[in-house]
C-alpha cells in the first residue's frame, strides 16, 4: 500500500475541536486500510492541523524530510479549512505526487456555531487554490463523505492505486528483446516520447539471448529450477522434453537480463526467428512473467506493454496483451479477443501447453511448442491501449471496461468472447485515431484509476470509453 502525507485543514473561526476528532478518525481509517501516513504531530500545531503560514512551513518541511516515502497527499477538511495553508504546504514541500481532497459531512442535527463544519464550502475553496497553484488533484466519489464509510474507504484504495500507477510509470524500465517483426509496422513507437515520460527502454539483440542459451548445460542448476517451475505452472505432458528444456534455458537467460537491468516488464520478438533458429515459442516464459506481475508482451510491442504495466499496477493482478480479433455473430456490442497465446494462467479457468497453430504451417509443428492455450474465464475486465503519437509529440491512450462472457465459441489459442457497452463507438475511436490492434487487459474494473493516473497526473491524451 501507499504512504500518504496527511494535511488536516483548519480555519480559526470554525470549530477547531472538529480537527482534533477528525484527525483521529482519519488516521484510524488509514491504519485500518494499512496505508502508512506522515502527519503533523499534535504538539507542533493546534491539534496537528494546518491553518497559518507558519503551519504550512512546518508541514512542508515535514514532507520534505520524508519525500522518499510519500506516494501521495491526502487533504482532509474536518471544518472549512484554510485554502492558502493547504496549497502552500504542498507547493513548499516540492512534492510532485497525486493529491486527494476530502471533506467531512455535516450532521443535520449539529448545525449550530459549535459544531457546524462548512467543509462542503471549504473544499471548493481548497480546489480553487490548488488549481491556481497548478497542483493536480483527485476528488472523492461524493463531495462530502464520512471518513469511516465504506465508500470513502473504497476511494482511499483507488487513490492509493492511482499513486502507485503514477509513481511507478514515471520511473520504470522496460526491456525490448529482439527487433520489431518486419510485418508489424503497427507496433512502432517512440523511445524518446516514453523517455520524456520517465519510461526507459533497454534493448537486447535476439542473437545475444540465443548465444547465452547455447552456453547452458541441460543440468545447469538454474535451468533445472526453471524446468521445474514450468512443469509446476502448466501441463507439459504432451510436449517433447527437449522443447521444454529449451524454454527453461530461454527463461533463465531472460530472467538474468531482467534482473541485471532492473526491468519491470518486457516485450519479446517472436515471429519467426525464435521458431526457425531456436525451435520453440517464448509464450510460456512470457505467460509466467505476466502471471507473476512482470508483464511480457509479444511482437516487441513496448507501447502495449506500457498498457499492461499500468493495468497491473492499478489492479494488482496480471495483465495480458490481446488482439481485438473478430466480430461475434451480429451482436454489435460483442467481439472475440485472441492471442496465440502467452496469456497469464490467471486469465483461464483451465489451460495447457500446446503448439502455435498459426506459425506451425510455416516453420513446422516441432518448432512451435510452448503456447498456453485455453478460454478466458467469464468476468469483468478493463482494457487499455497506450500509443505514442510521434507526429504530435504526445502519448495517447484509451481504456474502458467490459465483460468476458460464456458465449459459445470453438477456436484455438488463448481466446474469449467480450461484451463492451457501445462497442462500435469504441472501435470507431480506435480506427479513426490510428490505434494498434493490440490491447492490454486485466480482470478487474480499474478504468477510473487509469483515467486519473494517465490523464490527470501524467497528462497523456486519454479517451475513457464509458459506453
Amino acid at each position: 500500500m501507499a504512504t500518504l502525507g496527511v494535511i488536516v485543514g483548519n480555519r480559526g473561526f470554525f470549530p477547531a475541536h472538529l480537527c482534533e476528532s477528525g484527525r483521529k478518525t482519519i488516521l484510524q481509517v488509514l491504519a485500518d486500510e494499512k496505508i502508512d501516513c506522515i502527519a503533523m504531530p499534535v504538539d507542533q500545531t493546534k491539534f496537528g492541523a494546518i491553518e497559518s503560514h507558519a503551519d504550512a512551513r512546518k508541514c512542508a518541511e515535514l514532507f520534505k524530510q520524508h519525500a522518499g516515502k510519500i506516494d501521495g497527499i491526502l487533504v482532509t477538511l474536518p471544518n472549512f479549512g484554510d485554502e492558502r495553508a493547504v496549497a502552500n504546504s504542498i507547493r513548499w514541500s516540492g512534492l510532485n505526487v497525486p493529491v486527494l481532497v476530502h471533506a467531512f459531512e455535516d450532521d443535520g442535527e449539529k448545525m449550530t456555531i459549535k459544531d457546524r463544519r462548512d467543509s462542503f464550502c471549504g473544499k471548493m475553496s481548497v480546489c480553487n487554490n490548488l488549481k491556481q497553484y497548478g497542483v493536480k488533484y483527485s476528488l472523492t466519489t461524493r463531495h462530502t463523505m464520512k471518513p469511516d464509510s465504506a465508500e470513502f474507504r473504497a476511494d482511499l484504495r483507488r487513490f492509493a492505486a492511482t499513486c502507485t500507477v503514477v509513481n511507478k510509470l514515471r520511473n520504470c524500465r522496460l526491456g525490448a528483446v529482439g527487433a520489431r517483426p518486419g510485418a508489424f509496422n503497427t507496433v512502432r513507437y517512440s523511445e524518446k516520447l516514453l523517455e520524456r515520460a520517465g519510461i526507459t527502454v533497454e534493448t537486447l539483440d535476439l542473437s545475444e539471448v540465443l548465444g547465452w542459451t547455447a552456453k547452458m548445460a541441460d543440468n545447469d542448476p538454474a535451468v533445472k529450477a526453471k524446468l521445474a517451475a514450468i512443469q509446476g505452472y502448466t501441463n507439459t505432458g504432451s510436449i517433447p522434453q527437449l522443447s521444454v528444456i529449451k524454454m527453461a534455458k530461454l527463461g533463465v537467460a531472460i530472467d538474468r537480463w531482467v534482473a541485471d537491468n532492473g526491468l519491470v516488464a518486457t516485450a519479446i520478438q517472436c515471429w519467426t526467428s525464435l521458431e526457425e533458429f531456436y525451435g520453440v515459442v517464448p509464450c510460456t516464459i512470457m505467460s509466467m512473467m505476466s502471471n507473476s506481475l512482470m508483464p511480457s508482451g509479444c511482437e516487441t510491442d513496448i507501447a502495449g506493454v506500457v498498457g499492461m504495466y499500468a493495468l497491473t499496477l492499478a489492479s494488482g493482478r496480471p495483465a495480458a496483451l490481446l488482439d481485438w480479433n473478430n466480430n461475434y455473430g451480429t451482436d454489435p456490442n460483442k467481439g472475440v479477443v485472441f492471442h496465440c497465446s502467452n496469456l497469464p494462467k490467471d486469465f483461464f479457468a483451465s489451460q495447457k501447453m500446446d503448439y502455435q497453430e498459426i506459425i506451425a504451417g510455416t516453420v513446422g509443428k516441432e518448432n512451435t511448442y510452448g503456447t498456453i492455450v485455453g478460454r478466458v474465464a467469464p468476468g469483468p475486465f478493463t482494457y487499455c491501449r497506450v500509443s505514442t503519437n510521434d507526429t504530435a509529440g504526445r502519448i495517447a491512450a484509451y481504456f474502458g471496461e467490459g465483460d468476458f462472457t460464456d458465449d459459445k465459441l470453438d477456436t484455438f489459442g488463448g481466446y474469449g468472447v467480450i461484451k463492451v457497452p457501445h462497442f462500435q463507438k469504441l472501435l470507431h475511436h480506435i480506427c479513426a485515431n490510428g490505434f494498434e490492434h493490440h490491447v492490454a487487459a486485466t480482470k478487474a474494473p480499474v478504468s477510473d484509476i487509469l483515467n486519473d493516473a494517465l490523464g490527470n497526473y501524467l497528462g497523456w491524451d486519454v479517451y475513457h470509453h464509458c459506453g
